[in-house]
């Protein structure tokens, strides 16, 4: 294996891929500007058959279906081992899809049982639009600096931030502001 190009945000790594060609594209959620599910969306419409790996320290139970759906084939946590890293870009590569044993026994479990996705959580209600802006609001980002990274209005950022509040049964600003920073204070690094 060889990485044939870095990049710190979305618009780096569409010029990269576009000039090195890759193999397999391995992305983290995190990434400056734009939220990495948004480039994952990118990539699969640009390069339908090019297999995406998600590599990320966000919660696998949030996040996993969702790159999936995006158009990922992989979700791997950054605290697992490397041993299970390469795993998954090898199985990626041939064609399967890589997740955690314990996701897969849950999306399985899920599928059979005609459950609802990560009904555990309440974030789980949310949209990926509004899960991100929940994110960047717990990271202290203000309504402006919200739509300026994800390219949109503060009015749709402020629809967003109050569909979010419903859905989470909150009451204020100030209680969605403290849990979101909560929440993003105790996620892993």
């Amino acid at each position: 294996m060889m990485v044939c190009a870095l990049a710190e945000n979305a618009d780096q790594a569409l010029e990269s891929i576009e000039s090195a060609d890759p193999d397999i594209v391995v992305t983290d959620l995190s990434l400056s500007g734009r939220p990495g599910i948004e480039l994952v969306k990118d990539i699969r419409n640009a390069w339908p058959s090019l297999p995406i790996l998600v590599l990320s320290i966000h919660d696998e139970d949030l996040w996993a279906e969702r790159v999936l759906r995006a158009g990922a084939q992989g979700y791997v946590m950054k605290a697992h081992a490397t041993e299970k890293v390469i795993e998954a870009i090898r199985k990626v590569l041939a064609g399967g899809v890589w997740l955690s044993d314990s996701m897969n026994a849950s999306l399985l479990g899920r599928l059979t049982h005609g459950r609802n996705a990560a009904s555990g959580t309440p974030l789980a209600k949310l949209s990926d639009r509004e899960l991100e802006i929940f994110q960047m609001i717990g990271r202290g980002l203000s309504v402006k600096e919200i739509a300026a990274q994800l390219f949109l209005s503060s009015k749709t950022v402020e629809v967003h931030r109050e569909h979010v509040k419903e859905k989470l049964g909150m009451r204020s600003s100030a209680e969605l502001l403290r849990y979101a920073v909560t929440y993003t204070l105790e996620e892993p690094r």
